[in-house]
């Protein structure tokens, strides 16, 4: 079947927001080549699991495809058109199960030496996407918050080394009751400015007391899963013949009930917890790669208003074949290694964050936690100085916005 065949009815297997959405579309759906057109699907078929932003956004790309003339339809996607597909590929269903196409396209376009033709075509797509569908700026500043070494007791390195040139470092900060004071602050963020799932609270270990306006996450609260998901890919691995690519391809496809997630009535939440461990890397065995995928992730589909994102202690680097068998032992932890993790970790926080609307106005602070050093980047924030002031956490934050 190709594209210009589709009808409402091959997306009744859909869920209810995004079967609606793709027969809505229907029209711009069919001027699409093959080539393209399951890429488009793997998003619209996860539609009722998105954040607002990110449906906000699929919803003016299809506008805007149902927008396109015909010269500009064949302009736009006349690069997509050109690539030559296997039988295979063209009689798959690919409407139903779209991420599973793209993933045969890849090795495709590889093996038959289309890879670059296509990165081209790409490439012109994202450009024009990125000038025709932007995002929507935030009502505020954005505030970005990254706690750091927890339950390391000294530390005589240079820290924020990558963060320095950008902000002004605090050398006396009153430690005393620090994290209480950014979860406060950040929860009156989100009372004064509500937004579905626009302030988050994000914890390596176990998150601590904060207000239910905040869109909270923690490792600590998620072993359970994580222990199913490690003895799924463990008895996948031992099968005969099973390779990296086909465990992606399993662990794609997996649903939060196939690792026994218990359903909640959160599932837009749910389902992103699950793609944490799904597709990040090292964040079903290391709680530092846990806090660090789980920010970026959020700050790109999400793109909130208010982060808070706490590194934990990560346990020892063992062999693989232990850290996947998922045992009861307790691990050893090391919270010297973690510092280092979490304060590269840090850095791309920042990053992720400069790569959002109105990334100028944003603001960031990152903490040494339980320790008199912190260093804030921001409009009021001198780029490159030290300062000798002392104040608590709720006052630097007072400073910094």
């Amino acid at each position: 079947m190709l594209p210009r065949d589709l009808k409402a009815g091959h997306f009744r297997a859909y869920p209810p927001q995004a079967g609606k959405l793709a027969v809505d579309s229907l029209s711009a759906l069919r001027r699409l080549p093959l080539t393209f057109l399951p890429s488009l699907l793997r998003e619209v078929i996860d539609y009722d699991y998105k954040f607002p932003v990110e449906r906000a956004v699929l919803g003016k790309e299809l506008a805007n495809l149902g927008s396109l003339s015909d010269s500009q339809v064949e302009d736009l996607f006349g690069g997509f058109s050109k690539i030559m597909l296997s039988t295979q590929l063209e009689t798959s269903d690919w409407v139903n199960s779209p991420a599973q196409f793209v993933e045969q396209l890849s090795a495709h376009l590889w093996t038959t030496h289309q890879l670059d033709s296509f990165r081209i075509a790409a490439t012109k797509y994202a450009d024009y996407l990125s000038s025709a569908v932007a995002s929507e700026p935030p009502p505020i500043p954005r505030l970005g918050i990254s706690v750091i070494g927890q339950g390391v007791a000294s530390f005589d390195g240079l820290l924020f080394r990558k963060l320095r040139p950008h902000g002004t470092y605090f050398s006396r900060v009153k430690p005393e009751n620090g994290l209480s004071l950014l979860v406060e602050a950040v929860a009156a963020r989100a009372k004064a400015h509500p937004a579905p799932y626009g302030h988050w609270y994000i914890d390596g270990g176990e998150g601590v007391n904060h207000d239910s306006t905040l869109t909270s996450i923690s490792y600590s609260a998620l072993e359970a899963t994580r222990v199913a998901l490690l003895n799924r890919i463990h008895s996948e691995i031992e099968r005969p013949g099973m390779g990296p690519e086909a465990l992606r391809s399993i662990m794609a496809q997996l649903r939060p009930a196939d690792i026994g997630m218990q359903r909640m009535g959160d599932e837009v939440l749910q389902r992103f917890q699950l793609k944490l461990f799904t597709e990040g890397s090292g964040t079903q065995l290391f709680s530092t790669s846990f806090a660090q995928w789980a920010a970026r992730e959020v700050l790109r589909r999400a793109q909130p208003h208010t982060l808070l994102v706490r590194f934990a202690p990560r346990q020892r680097l063992k062999p693989m074949n232990e850290l996947l068998s998922a045992t009861a032992n307790r691990p050893e932890m090391d919270a010297m290694g973690s510092l280092i993790d979490a304060d590269v970790g840090a850095y791309y926080n920042w990053v992720n964050q400069q790569r959002l609307p109105e990334a100028e106005k944003s603001c960031f602070l990152v903490w040494f936690e339980d320790h008199r050093s912190a260093l804030g980047i921001g409009p009021s924030m001198p780029r490159g100085t030290e300062s000798n002031s002392e104040a608590d956490l709720g006052k630097l934050l007072t400073w910094l916005l």
